[in-house]
């Protein structure tokens, strides 16, 4: 028996607001149930685990982050302006309610030495689609060197990411500056 939908989106954003501001491995499920206001019948009733649950967030997240992506890119009117977008993308995902520290995708790395397969899946879509993305983007500005640029605007954005756990306030201008002189030297 499936869960209500008013009952599953307060589910995610619990699991999501917590384990994505105390820790995954901090937040005990109980946690979740008593944010949520739902009982552990419930939550197990739509997901299997906890593990699951977290699956469920990450995939949330993950076409939130390719809707906010998206509308990025649709904002600019240059190819490499939509290649850099991705940073307008980051900055107006971090301003959202339900933002958090860092990437809940490399967080959810972080914390899971040997991830279980749902997280780990969720884990490689979010990666893949960001690679692929920036690709495609890539391959209009540089011809030939797309995929390269790719793996080097997805090192400069996963840097960025990781640096708001060392300094919070960081911005996006560093890495967007960075990323720009990529671009310039194809």
């Amino acid at each position: 028996m499936a869960i209500r939908a008013t009952t599953e989106a307060k589910l995610l954003d619990a699991a999501d607001e917590l384990f994505f501001s105390r820790g995954i491995a901090a937040t005990p499920v109980d946690a979740v149930l008593e944010r949520a206001g739902v009982s552990a019948a419930t939550l197990y009733r739509g997901y299997a685990s906890k593990e699951a649950l977290l699956a469920a967030v990450l995939d949330r997240r993950h076409r939130e982050w390719l809707d906010t992506w998206d509308a990025a890119v649709a904002a600019q009117r240059t190819d490499e302006g939509r290649l850099l977008a991705v940073f307008d993308a980051l900055d107006a995902f971090r301003s959202r309610p339900l933002g958090s520290r860092w990437c809940a995708f490399l967080g959810s790395a972080a914390e899971y030495a040997d991830p279980p397969a749902e997280v780990e899946q969720a884990i490689r879509t979010d990666t893949e689609t960001m690679r692929a993305r920036l690709a495609e983007l890539a391959a209009v500005v540089a011809p030939g060197r797309g995929d390269e640029l790719a793996d080097e605007l997805l090192l400069v954005v996963s840097g960025y990411l990781a640096m708001r756990l060392r300094a919070p306030a960081e911005t996006t201008r560093t890495a967007r500056r960075v990323a720009g002189a990529l671009v310039a030297a194809r």
